[in-house]
């Protein structure tokens, strides 16, 4: 088996927490959609898999894993007044301003990337929420010299779980699918690794899913990605 060359990031759920982050941006996005409306904001919060009583989040659910497209479709019968090509826009826009303001990392993500660069392992980011916004959260935390590669669901690659944003960042490093680790938070990332070929899948807790959701797809299931240096020290040893 190759040694783990490169890391496939996941964004949302797994460099930043999902419930502390996410929470007042799909809020924000239902009543932007609902045009002020609370009552129609909660049922679209509530038919996409955040409740809008509990604020708990449903795994691999729409409003957890789904790119802007897929939520705008399901959102579209409850709105009436809304088009398709303007509520995409619309959904991409606040989850922009209010997921770059709200977002909250797991831990010191540049010293994070500085100590895996360091170890010789190349870099990426991918995200179904849309390339700006991916790009944009990135640059808030001051990531962007440590990625060889960053990826939203409408950066040309496919969204998750398709493997395509993977094979592109392969294609873009000359890496071996067998030599990069994919880490992330929902089945969708999980899932993606797979399909691509990926040598090691790692599931993490800062989402919205449990360690029994994520273990099917799963080689390895962290807390959260505070251990994933060890983990990967451990792999290694392993495959050594």
């Amino acid at each position: 088996m190759p040694a783990i060359r490169a890391i496939v990031f996941d964004k949302d759920g797994t460099l930043f927490d999902y419930y502390r982050t996410w929470l007042p941006v799909n809020r924000a996005a239902a009543l932007a959609a609902a045009g002020g409306s609370q009552a129609v904001a909660d049922r679209l919060l509530a038919l996409s898999g955040h409740d809008p009583e509990t604020d708990r989040v449903e795994p691999g659910s729409l409003i957890a894993a789904g790119d802007t497209r897929e939520i705008a479709l399901a959102w579209l019968p409850e709105l009436p007044h809304r088009r398709i090509e303007e509520l995409v826009p619309l959904l991409d826009r606040v989850f922009l301003e209010q997921g770059v303001a709200n977002a909250a990392p797991v831990t010191d993500l540049a010293a994070l990337f500085a100590r895996l660069r360091a170890r010789g392992l190349t870099l990426a980011v991918t995200s179904n929420d849309s390339a700006a916004a991916t790009l944009a959260t990135v640059a808030r935390f001051g990531l962007e010299e440590h990625l060889a590669f960053v990826a939203g669901y409408d950066s040309g690659h496919g969204h998750k779980p398709s493997p395509g944003m993977v094979r592109a960042f392969c294609a873009a490093t000359g890496l071996a699918a067998e030599s990069v680790c994919v880490v992330g938070d929902n089945l969708h990332d999980l899932e993606m690794g797979r399909a691509a070929g990926a040598g090691l899948v790692i599931g993490v807790l800062t989402g919205s899913s449990t360690a029994q959701v994520l273990a099917p797809q799963a080689q390895l299931v962290l807390e959260s990605i505070e251990s994933l240096e060890a983990a990967l020290e451990a792999w290694q040893a392993r495959v050594a």
